[in-house]
């Protein structure tokens, strides 16, 4: 027969005590910024003062010689800050968590370590199977930054490049106006008193197109915005605060408009990764000689068809005498002011590292910042990259979830 429970006057109920969340346990954390010797690459991803701030919580630094001479942060910056400076890229490499403003290229793919955490951009024209193999083989963490995404579910990156590339695209197009060294047609982008201003048409009204409006509005010029969301171009009309032209794009009402251009910026967001071709070879052998193409949109195949990838050192080329500014990195070419912009992003994300145990917890806890992963200790978890090298994919959330 069972026995009954016994219960006395000395028994009582004790409540428990609240169940608080157990951080991790803190890891060393290391990080490692290599100077960069491509993609005309002037940008350095983290600023002495950043620096300055993780040093201060715990973490090492460790910067190549060098590696922010582009933007105009020298070595005795990184020191005073608290970074050691390395006279080598390997020394570099032996760190855990590696920081890139340029994407990885082939000649760093020996020197990865296995497991490594790897924060930089990618860029898909230029990535090969075979590098992906490589760091699949290591089973490194690769991060795509312009892919990670903040609470609020905007990339933080993309955005700040964007703003970046947008107001830099004006200002330079009024430089190549001019006939200053640059064999412009000599117009003042903004005319003045009795002059009529230029002319600027802006193709797509995202960031890039609604700061490049805003920046030909500061500057006095008439401008005229095509984009295929009334949405887009509604936002864009709130945020530049003034009554402007607005248009679908529709290829003649485009056209018409592209003839009495002075400048023309291409500013298309891809559609399914692909940059639709808005601008055809005949709307630009139409337009004034003279007149000035900015094609942001280049880095992703570019929206006018006579378009060609450019670099800082040869910017431009002349077709039907149309100046084309096809510069592929513009935030390059404002190093310093892009570098800082990065920094800000950064430097918050590797302060959780440090205080969540490692970026293995941030990928886990962080939704947001799981959207940048792309390799996982040798599972590829790009769906885009998996289809374009017909290489399994492994869904990230679910390989999350079975590791929990």
């Amino acid at each position: 027969m069972a026995t009954r429970p016994v219960v006395t006057a000395a028994f009582a109920y004790s409540p428990l005590e609240e169940t608080l969340e157990v951080l991790p346990r803190r890891k060393e954390m290391f990080i490692g910024i290599p100077k960069e010797t491509a993609f005309m690459e002037n940008r350095v991803p983290l600023t002495p003062e950043a620096v300055s701030v993780l040093v201060n919580n715990g973490v090492e630094v460790v910067i190549e010689q060098g590696a922010g001479d582009g933007s105009f942060y020298f070595d005795s910056d990184y020191s005073e800050a608290g970074a050691r400076i390395a006279y080598d890229k390997e020394s570099v490499f032996k760190a855990t968590t590696i920081i890139k403003s340029a994407p990885i290229c082939e000649e760093e793919l020996a020197l990865l370590q296995p497991s490594q955490v790897v924060i930089s951009p990618i860029h898909l024209p230029m990535m090969q199977q075979s590098m992906l193999e490589v760091m699949m083989k290591k089973k490194i963490i690769a991060i795509a930054f312009e892919f990670i995404k903040d609470d609020a579910g905007i990339y933080p990156v993309v955005r700040s490049m964007s703003e970046i590339a947008g107001s830099s695209a004006i200002l330079t197009a009024a430089q190549y106006l001019s006939n200053g060294g640059h064999q412009g047609k000599g117009i003042l982008l903004g005319g003045i008193t009795g002059v009529p201003p230029a002319e600027v048409v802006i193709i797509g009204a995202g960031v890039v197109g609604t700061y490049a409006a805003r920046t030909a509005l500061g500057l006095g010029a008439s401008v005229k915005v095509f984009d295929n969301s009334i949405y887009r171009l509604m936002r864009l009309q709130n945020q530049v605060g003034v009554r402007l032209y607005t248009s679908v794009i529709e290829p003649v009402t485009l056209a018409n408009e592209l003839r009495n251009a002075n400048v023309v910026v291409g500013a298309v967001k891809p559609t399914n990764g692909v940059t639709p071709m808005v601008v055809t070879e005949e709307m630009v052998q139409h337009m004034k000689a003279g007149s000035v193409i900015i094609d942001v949109s280049i880095d992703r195949g570019g929206c006018i068809e006579t378009s060609r990838m450019t670099t800082h050192e040869k910017p431009v080329f002349r077709k039907y005498d149309v100046i084309h500014y096809c510069v592929p990195n513009i935030a390059s070419g404002v190093s310093r002011t892009a570098s800082r912009s990065i920094s800000n992003v950064f430097m918050p994300i590797l302060l959780e590292f440090n205080d969540m145990g490692g970026a293995e917890n941030v990928i886990l806890n962080k939704s947001g910042f799981r959207n940048g992963v792309y390799l996982y200790k040798g599972a590829v978890t790009s769906a885009t990259l998996a289809k374009r090298f017909s290489i399994k994919y492994t869904d990230l959330d679910l390989l999350m979830a079975s590791s929990i």
